[in-house]
């Protein structure tokens, strides 16, 4: 039979029965001190409840679960734009004229000249016209596909973009296109010549267009090479690099060899340093989603990951390989091949790059949605999304032809442009900036740095600029790692709108361990108009479980119902005190253990007789931990 108290006015706490002089006092012992305010008040005053606000993703995507206290500035995914204190729209992605070229066919580059852009389909090279939005008649046929490209290059006084392709490259001044036959895989400029590299990882050099000569050759097997441009070494003079499948390797010119380049090598990898390129004072050498980070010193090296794979990388279905880096103004623009996402073992290589800029491979259909992400050094936010999971992105330049600055970029057989800020800038302080038709963010899961306690979500303020009946807002929330929101009112007015969870009607709140939300925005006619998400704030309770406390007055005057004397009761007390775990304590007859509770034997304060009088009274205060 299980131990039980059944006599009036007695407890049993460790195993003793203890007579009582008064009821058991019985008190909530989990609760959370008053806030202290010091100076002014903050929106953490409020007594009664917590805010969890949100004003600025600039940190980028890639974070799924945020345990921090304070909500880090990163969003898990988002297609808008995180560069503003704001969320806005992203720029506006526009699909120009289908190129009129037949069959199936790979975009393998894009180039400029004279403030033209030019483009090889497959093999037919073709020149857009931006006033009519079509890209005319077949300029010239290359010998193969195109595998990289190069841009408004001067040697001689001419100046010249160039396509290498297999087995040569060829060359237009303008008027005249020439094909070369000396093989070519990527260009770069530098030192005032054009300089390829060929499969073989044979590097030649051009003082005049059409002369080569050859030069250093990589110590690697055929296939290795996956990069060829121009960065600064440890003694800050600009020298070429060879991106590879095992890492960088520098140009010594004047022995005309290759010098394989600490602190960046690495195992085989089939997308080793395809793409790399120098952005700002540093090299970024991709390797499948994830990029190195790479500062060359005189003494010693910089080594940073920072690529889109960091943390917690990309949702599925968005990772794939970065096939080229394109530097603009205010981001590194990486091209995500994501068709490829889950196969990488049915790849087929054709290598492309071009004018400091650009790197790629062209790969088979597969699944996952293609995107441009940019870094600005501080995080990563998705430029462009694909719509479609089936064509792959195969090119991309930046330029400023037609008096607009640009990203172009190959999917399948269309090429696509997007106008991009050549300077920073404020949404709120710009016109005509074309803007796509909606965007979703979705935010990091946030357990508020407590799993411990539970949470109470009472209510979901948007704070919004520039809405409209057609410039609108539309705020979800789901919890506890389900992948299911609840949406509320669409928001068609400016200011601050407050929703009561989880609805007006029934205004209980939402328990929650963690809590995500989704925001989706979406704009008119007008594409000069986005809608702005300025704050989202959450106001919460938080509430710690349920643990007891209870107050009792040990009566050490006379024996409990078992005839132990006050002297042995005293040294049972003394004993549950000084235990070093939890005691079991029962005030109610329950043989089935229900009530027992086990706690902690806090600081007592006992009355005591004196000479050799044993009698006496002990308070203690005994807490469920």
């Amino acid at each position: 039979m299980a131990d039980t108290v059944v006599s009036e006015n007695e407890i049993l706490l460790n195993g003793v029965f203890f007579p009582v002089k008064r009821p058991v006092q019985k008190f909530l012992a989990s609760i959370y001190p008053g806030k202290v305010v010091v100076g002014d008040t903050t929106r953490d005053s409020n007594p009664n409840a917590s805010p969890l606000a949100i004003s600025d993703w600039g940190g980028g995507v890639g974070l799924f679960k945020d345990t921090s206290v304070s909500p880090q500035d990163r969003p898990w995914f988002s297609t808008a734009s995180l560069r503003y204190k704001s969320l806005t729209l992203p720029n506006l992605p526009v699909a120009t004229a289908a190129s009129g070229v037949s069959g199936s066919f790979t975009i393998g580059a894009i180039a400029t000249l004279a403030d033209e852009v030019y483009a090889a389909f497959g093999t037919s090279v073709r020149k857009y016209d931006n006033g009519a939005d079509s890209w005319g008649s077949s300029l010239h046929t290359l010998p193969a596909v195109a595998t990289d490209a190069i841009s408004d290059i001067r040697i001689g006084g001419t100046v010249y973009l160039a396509f290498a392709h297999t087995g040569g490259y060829t060359y237009f001044d303008g008027a005249t296109w020439t094909d070369d036959t000396t093989d070519t895989k990527y260009l770069e400029f530098w030192d005032d010549k054009l300089w390829g590299i060929d499969n073989t990882g044979l590097l030649w050099l051009a003082s005049s267009i059409g002369t080569e000569t050859t030069d250093a050759q990589l110590p690697l097997p055929d296939g290795y090479a996956t990069a060829l441009f121009q960065a600064r070494n440890a003694a800050g003079d600009v020298i070429l690099y060879a991106g590879t499948k095992v890492g960088l390797f520098s140009h010594d010119s004047a022995n005309k060899k290759w010098v394989r380049v600490d602190g960046v090598q690495q195992p085989v990898h089939p997308d080793g340093s395809r793409g790399a390129i120098q952005w700002r004072d540093s090299a970024y050498i991709p390797a499948g989603l994830g990029i190195t980070k790479f500062i060359n010193g005189t003494n010693s090296a910089v080594v940073t990951v920072v690529g889109p794979d960091r943390d917690d990388g990309v949702p599925s279905g968005k990772g794939g390989t970065i096939r080229q880096l394109v530097s603009t103004h205010n981001d590194l623009i990486a091209v995500n091949d994501a068709t490829t996402a889950f196969d990488q073992s049915t790849r087929t290589l054709f290598a492309t790059r071009g004018a400091g800029n650009h790197h790629g491979v062209v790969l088979p259909p597969n699944t996952g949605f293609s995107s441009l992400l940019g870094w600005d050094d501080r995080g990563w936010e998705v430029k462009w999304l694909s719509g479609s999971t089936d064509r792959a992105i195969t090119f991309c330049i930046v330029s400023n032809a037609y008096g607009k600055y640009r990203l172009w970029w190959g999917l399948g057989g269309i090429i696509y442009y997007m106008q991009i800020p050549s300077q920073i800038v404020n949404p709120n302080e710009i016109s005509d900036l074309p803007y796509a038709s909606s965007a979703e963010h979705e935010t990091s899961w946030y357990n508020i740095g407590q799993m411990e306690v539970d949470k109470l979500g009472l209510q979901l303020k948007g704070d919004t600029l520039d809405l409209s009946a057609t410039e609108t807002v539309i705020i979800s929330w789901a919890i506890n790692l389900i992948e299911s929101f609840t949406a509320l009112t669409t928001i068609t007015t400016d200011g601050i709108t407050t929703f009561t969870l989880p609805t007006t009607a029934n205004p209980v709140g939402t328990g929650f361990e963690w809590i995500k939300f989704k925001v989706n925005l979406a704009r008119g006619s007008t594409n000069t108009l986005t809608p702005q998400l300025v704050n989202l704030t959450l106001v919460y309770r938080k509430k710690l479980p349920v643990k007891w406390g209870f107050n009792v007055v040990l009566d050490l005057a006379k024996e409990n119902s078992h005839g132990d004397q006050p002297e042995i009761l005293r040294a049972a007390a003394e004993t549950a005190i000084a235990s070093t775990t939890l005691v079991p304590f029962l005030f109610r007859d329950d043989e089935t253990g229900g009530s027992t509770f086990y706690v902690d034997v806090g600081p007592s304060a006992e009355f005591q007789h004196t000479g050799h009088d044993q009698r006496g009274e002990m308070q203690l205060t005994l807490t469920e931990r």
